[in-house]
């Protein structure tokens, strides 16, 4: 219990505000095992008294919070052990002049961090600014040279902030260069890469720390491969991982003082599931060369095999033979070995390669610079012989690519169907009499003949008019329309209720219904998914007149089979510029044949406009209102209502049209 105790003072004893519970419990205990004790058994009491009154100096010569009550307490418990002392003064001279100095610097040193305990403790303060406030702290407690001071306001940082990896790296590298060795170091990195599993720099200064305790190959091993597990943010922390485990493996294999026999083949696999990993994500780059010039080095120096090196770099020329710089080390390897026939063969395998920039001229002047150190006559004038012509190619390829004017940015065509029609249209001056003609040859093969006297059908009438066996020509265009198949039904809104917010599960009785009081109800519709068929939560009541429509109105927002009804007026208006139109249950497919412009219906010449355009009504200007409603942009997708949405009212879209 008391080792436990002892653990707990350096790593929770010095906090300012919350240490003096961890010297109470100490004191506590110990005095538990003072009373015991048998009174008669005279040295082993002394020896309990003398070791309470050592927590009680070792305790006073901490600055923490409420030193005065530690104080009292200490004076009280002198009394009873028979010394007499002053308990309503600060004067520790009669107990020991040692304990009263360093109870005086305790206070001192206390008054110094008060306010910095004061910042970091306010209310209302930002993650930011309070992890501000505990930088500064830990910065004052680093200048006072206190090493127990700051590990302990480090571990309040990072009991605050558990998961910053900076607070992290910065408390590990003070450990590191402060402590260099023991447990403390090795504890505090397995809980920060327990905390920020994500950052590599800690996994692999956690290896070197291992490394540094003389830890034993399989915990180095099993912290390496739980390593590899995790999630970093580059490819270049896995890399510094696989080099710092193949730097220890290296060190250890190579020191005198190491107990455990490590094989080179480990070294190998390491290296080799490196590259397994990196390569496909790192082609072509100097951290992937370097990977491998490590790794052909310590083949040569320590595996002592030739071949095996030269393997490392063929391996690396299959996946990166683009790399100038990867031929370059092959062929200064070789030639360090003073193996020159096989520097020489390297040159004739890649002169003719393409490299980025100007790396292939290099490559074939470095061959020649080559025979020249190198290499005999005849080495040099074979190496002429074959550098020259795949010199000139490359001269008169650069001059070919100088010459070549450089195309200027292609400028994105509009993807403007109406545009393109119009630029067409205007490609010739005879082009709108071509366009006209064509109109009216197509109106000759749609439209039915005109009458001798000149009377003519409108485009609406037209269309709908049939002949009957027997009968006249039907003369009601409404019956027309309705007993014509897949024609929905047109309403004109007149004295028209429309509803909002409803239940699904509203029928027509229930509306019915609703409107008792009111009355004059003529129909009800109630609008469907033209889709799934579910209702939509909408629905048009026609009444008899204007009077019941109003007291209808009145009914808005109240109550409706749990639901806040919204009900409003359907008068859509019409115009020259507007068309309203409203198909059967909803589907909006359908256009109100009385908005018809007058234009449209004046007969001209024995023919109705519309005739002349082949029964096309044209849309001029930015009026987008004859657009059906079921046609939509590439690209959309209906977006899926809120379940808080309340429907709008035709008035409400109609408003934000206009405003439009």
């Amino acid at each position: 219990m008391r080792s436990l105790f002892e653990r707990a003072i350096p790593a929770a004893g010095f906090h300012v505000t919350e240490g003096n519970r961890i010297w109470e419990g100490y004191r506590e205990f110990e005095q538990g095992i003072l009373a015991t004790i048998d009174k008669d058994d005279v040295e082993e009491r002394n020896k309990q008294i003398q070791r309470i009154r050592s927590i009680f100096h070792r305790h006073l010569s901490v600055p923490l919070e409420n030193l005065s009550s530690t104080l009292i307490a200490y004076k009280t418990w002198e009394l009873e052990q028979g010394m007499n002392l002053d308990i309503g003064s600060d004067d520790l001279s009669k107990v020991s002049p040692q304990v009263a100095v360093a109870n005086k610097k305790a206070q001192q040193m206390y008054s110094e961090r008060a306010h910095l305990e004061e910042n970091i403790s306010k209310k209302g303060l930002s993650d930011i600014e309070k992890f501000q406030q505990f930088m500064n702290y830990i910065k004052f407690e680093q200048t006072s040279g206190d090493p127990t001071r700051v590990q302990a306001i480090y571990e309040r940082a990072v009991a605050e902030y558990p998961v910053s990896s900076d607070l992290w790296i910065d408390y590990t590298c003070y450990l590191d260069k402060t402590l260099k060795v023991g447990k403390a170091i090795t504890h505090a990195y397995s809980r920060a890469t327990r905390s920020c599993p994500w950052t590599g720099d800690l996994w692999a200064r956690y290896l070197l720390a291992l490394e540094r305790g003389s830890a034993s190959e399989e915990e180095i091993y099993a912290v390496f491969e739980k390593s590899l597990q995790c999630t970093f943010s580059s490819f270049e922390e896995y890399l510094e991982l696989y080099l710092t485990r193949v730097d220890g493996l290296r060190r250890r294999m190579l020191s005198t003082k190491m107990v455990e026999t490590l094989d080179y083949s480990m070294i190998r696999e390491t290296f080799q599931q490196a590259s397994d990993y990196l390569a496909p994500h790192m082609q072509n780059t100097d951290s992937l060369l370097r990977l491998h010039a490590y790794w052909a080095n310590l083949e040569l120096n320590i595996g002592k095999d030739l071949a095996a090196a030269r393997g490392v770099w063929d391996s690396l020329l299959k996946k990166s033979g683009g790399m100038l710089a990867a031929w370059h080390a092959y062929i200064d390897m070789e030639v360090h070995l003073g193996h020159i026939k096989e520097a020489r063969s390297i040159y004739r395998r890649c002169y003719t390669r393409k490299f980025d920039g100007t790396g292939s001229e290099d490559i074939c002047h470095g061959w020649l610079r080559f025979e020249r150190e190198h290499g005999t006559l005849e080495d040099w004038d074979h190496a002429v012989q074959k550098v020259t012509p795949r010199l000139e190619e490359l001269r008169l390829i650069r001059l070919q690519q100088e010459s070549t004017p450089v195309k200027p940015p292609a400028v994105p065509k509009e993807n403007n169907p109406q545009k393109s029609t119009r630029e067409k249209r205007k490609a010739g001056p005879n082009a709108e009499e071509e366009s006209s003609a064509k109109r009216q040859k197509s109106k000759g093969q749609k439209m039915n003949d005109v009458d001798a006297e000149g009377k003519s059908a409108t485009v609406s009438n037209t269309k709908n008019v049939k002949a009957e066996t027997g009968k006249g020509a039907v003369s009601n265009k409404e019956e027309t329309e309705d007993a014509k198949p897949g024609k929905p039904k047109i309403y004109t809104d007149e004295c028209t209720a429309f509803l909002s917010n409803l239940s699904v599960k509203a029928q027509e009785e229930d509306i019915r219904k609703f409107f008792g009081d009111s009355g004059g109800v003529a129909s009800i519709r109630i609008l469907h998914d033209k889709h799934t068929g579910k209702p939509r939560g909408l629905a048009y009541v026609d009444f008899v007149d204007d009077e019941h429509l109003a007291s209808a109105i009145a009914k808005t927002k109240k109550m409706f089979m749990g639901k806040k009804i919204s009900i409003a007026r359907s008068n859509p208006k019409r115009g020259k510029k507007e068309s309203t139109w409203r198909g059967n249950e909803g589907s909006g497919n359908s256009k109100d044949t009385s908005q018809t412009s007058e234009k449209a219906k004046a007969p001209v010449g024995g023919e109705t406009d519309g005739e002349r355009r082949g029964n096309e009504v044209e849309v001029k200007g930015k009026n987008t209102f004859a657009v059906p409603r079921n046609v939509k942009p590439l690209g959309y997708t209906t977006p899926k209502p809120s379940a808080d949405e309340t429907p709008k009212s035709n008035d409400e879209f109609r408003n934000m049209f206009l405003k439009k």
